[in-house]
């Protein structure tokens, strides 16, 4: 099994929504979806007050990304999720 690592971009619903409240959120879900690691979780100015969040996990290859997606989506106040970079892991 190889293991791919992931960055997913979080949008939250709107700028007033507690965004240290989805990050707990999301870790916890994606570790349920079966991420091996999550190594980071930053945020990004988006605009107008707006921040996203941008998250960096291990994945396992034989996994659909639709799982980490769908377990993301489910979150509240989270507007959308999308993959934003999907690479192989070596070492």
């Amino acid at each position: 099994m190889g293991i791919a690592a992931l960055q997913i971009k979080v949008m939250p619903e709107s700028p007033d929504i507690d965004l240290e409240q989805i990050k707990i959120k999301v870790q916890e879900e994606l570790t349920k979806a079966g991420a091996v690691k999550i190594n980071k979780v930053e945020e990004q100015e988006i605009a107008f007050g707006l921040k996203a969040l941008i998250v960096t996990l291990a994945w396992p290859e034989d996994k659909e990304t639709e799982l980490a997606l769908d377990s993301i989506k489910k979150v509240e106040n989270v507007s959308s999720a999308d993959i934003t970079d999907y690479r192989r892991a070596f070492g």
